[in-house]
């Protein structure tokens, strides 16, 4: 509710045709004096609606956003914080303390305006030692944050900067796995190095024989499939390949690895010697397809694409007949089909007539007689050629669990006579790291 009040001023004034007289004089209604009467008026309005953006009766208590500047905490003990910059020196070329304790100091003579050098001549620190230290200091430091074991924290109090330090690429987890297994094996620098490699290593070596019978989670299976790739790098028999098997052995910790190493040392040279020879009497070109290699081709095939997983019947299904014709090179195929593949015109898939095909499988492994990279591929089937007459090459046969490759020799003992067609070429995807895009040594060109 609002009320107003308000005071009108009203004159006595008379109308200029009215005469009247004052004291015998006639009033002049411009001369007279002016003797206004007050009126007094009050108005009162009830304002129901509730008027916006009003100051509450009692506001809230506003929250102090501000906050002061904290500087984060010194990483220097608290011992030396009081020292200045020849205290600090003379702590630091005497050793007076553990090196993860005056590792801080050489950090904080850096921000006092001191460099490497300055600091190596006057601590006899070398520049490479000071940088060691301080990077094994946080590694130290994260290893005792998500790790409380002070046993194994103080196991890297005497000489220590030289161990951590070589683990310094390695993520906290791996870190704390690696710090154990290096106090648990007695490692130095050299083997903590080789470790810590091994680690990094071993992601990218994905595919490589032996691969998954090592557990990435262990630092001992990393390390042991690093001295076991080293060891194929030795002649079959030889006293480097055994040594080297045996420090893969001694390093191992998973049961699956420990037995792999143990079939290599006892009984698996001859298996393996006739794997080689298997894989180096294999006439299968293998390819690895580049990016962009498609549209750089001066001139391409189209196969109809089957899965593996689907069998024989779309194998046997697949457009045969695909031309090409027109000024456009328009391409037709005999019938309708789903999937479809375009491929560089090589010499192997060149060749093809009639009846040419592409098989896909999701795992290699399944497929190829040798070690494969776990990845997929294509296989080229040429089904005009199912006879099986070559005992050297392969073919694509229907099996009990689907489709495979066969070796013809194989096929001949088994009285079978008749494939789904003669295996041309093998077509690994594209693939960045890999710049060996092709695995055969025969030239097409």
């Amino acid at each position: 509710m609002v009320s107003l009040t308000a005071t009108i001023l009203k004159s006595s004034l008379f109308s200029p045709f009215t005469q009247s007289t004052t004291h015998g004089f006639p009033s002049d209604p411009i001369t007279r004096p002016f003797s206004p009467s007050p009126h007094t008026l009050t108005v009162t309005a009830n304002v129901s609606r509730k008027p916006q953006n009003m100051i509450p009766k009692n506001p809230p208590a506003r929250q102090n956003l501000y906050q002061p500047f904290r500087p984060p905490s010194s990483p220097v003990p608290p011992q030396f914080r009081s020292l200045d910059s020849a205290g600090k020196i003379e702590i630091l070329a005497g050793r007076l303390a553990l090196w993860f304790e005056y590792a801080p100091l050489i950090s904080s003579l850096y921000a006092e305006g001191l460099t490497p050098p300055n600091i190596e001549e006057l601590t006899g620190i070398s520049s490479i030692e000071q940088n060691r230290l301080i990077v094994g200091t946080q590694v130290r430091d994260s290893i005792a944050q998500s790790l409380h074991e002070p046993e194994l924290i103080a196991a890297f109090d005497t000489g220590g900067a030289e161990l951590l330090y070589e683990i310094r690429l390695l993520s906290t987890t791996q870190r704390v796995a690696a710090a154990t297994y290096i106090i648990d094996r007695g490692f130095d620098s050299k083997k903590a190095q080789d470790l810590a490699r091994a680690i990094k290593d071993y992601p990218s070596r994905r595919g490589d024989v032996g691969w998954l019978d090592f557990d990435y989670n262990l630092p001992g299976d990393c390390l042991a499939f690093l001295y076991y790739r080293q060891s194929r790098e030795n002649k079959n028999p030889s006293e480097q390949r055994t040594s080297m098997l045996q420090l893969a052995l001694d390093a191992a910790e998973s049961d699956k690895a420990k037995k792999k190493l143990e079939r290599e040392l006892n009984g698996g040279e001859e298996e393996e010697k006739a794997k080689v020879e298997e894989v180096k009497a294999v006439t299968i070109p293998v390819v690895r397809l580049k990016f962009g290699e498609v549209a750089g081709a001066s001139s391409v095939v189209v196969l109809p694409v089957c899965k593996a997983e689907e069998g024989e019947k779309n194998v046997l299904e697949a457009p045969r007949e695909i031309n090409a014709g027109g000024d456009f090179k328009v391409v037709e195929a005999e019938r309708g089909w789903k999937r479809w593949v375009v491929l560089p015109s090589w010499k192997p898939v060149a060749a093809i007539g009639k009846g040419g095909v592409a098989v896909s499988f999701r795992d290699d492994r399944k497929v190829l007689p040798w070690d494969g990279k776990e990845e997929p591929l294509l296989v080229v089937v040429d089904r005009e050629r199912s006879e099986v007459e070559d005992g050297d090459g392969y073919y694509l046969v229907a099996g009990e669990s689907g489709l495979k490759m066969k070796k013809g020799s194989v096929l001949k003992e088994g009285s079978v006579e008749k494939s789904l067609g003669m295996v041309l070429l093998v077509v690994r995807p594209p693939r960045e790291d890999d710049d060996d895009w092709q695995n055969s040594h025969e030239n097409w060109d």
